[in-house]
């Protein structure tokens, strides 16, 4: 019974028509060009599990308070945040799809002078408001905490544009926590 079945099955397999198989390419996807240019260097592809979505949209809030090693380097945290958004980019996900707020206080707080106090304070240019500005032009809201402002005995009126003073980081972290916003924490970025 055994045979009769495999050679039936022989049989069968040999009335299928012959399928050649042609060699598989992938096709290369373009590459979004990233939202906040020159910082946030992002690992590409952009693929695996958890992946953005590019049709959601995203609420994002970022606490930075770690100051930079130096005062002439970028503070990383900041440097995460535009890293964190290109990445939303690289994936497809569109700037009008990221609703994102960064909350600076404790260490951090120098990186929100304005140039001539900074300089004053600290004998070299601010390096981050080139990244400030860019965050702002791609909708990203930068929010200083204004009890980090007053414990570094720093005047509202040094507070570089577009930044966005607020009674606390901590109140705006769980306010915004309180309309869905996902608390992404830059302590210990790269």
């Amino acid at each position: 019974m055994f045979a009769r079945a495999a050679s039936v099955l022989l049989m069968a397999i040999s009335t299928l028509p012959a399928f050649t198989l042609a060699p598989v390419t992938a096709v290369a996807q373009p590459v979004p060009p990233p939202i906040i240019a020159g910082y946030g260097d992002v690992n590409r592809p952009v693929s695996g599990a958890f992946a953005p979505d590019k049709n959601q949209h995203y609420k994002l809030v970022f606490r930075v308070s770690q100051a930079a090693a130096t005062p002439g380097t970028v503070n990383p945290g900041l440097n995460e945040v535009a890293r964190v958004i290109n990445l939303y980019g690289s994936a497809g996900v569109p700037a009008d799809r990221l609703d994102a707020v960064v909350a600076v206080n404790g260490g951090a707080t120098p990186a929100m002078l304005d140039e001539p106090h900074y300089r004053k304070l600290f004998g070299t240019a601010n390096p981050n408001l080139s990244l400030i500005q860019a965050l702002s032009a791609a909708g990203v809201k930068v929010t200083l905490c204004s009890q980090a402002l007053a414990w570094h005995h720093y005047s509202p009126a040094w507070v570089a544009a577009p930044v966005i003073r607020t009674p606390s980081a901590l109140t705006t972290l769980a306010t915004l926590q309180n309309q869905g916003y996902a608390l992404l924490d830059t302590q210990g970025a790269r």
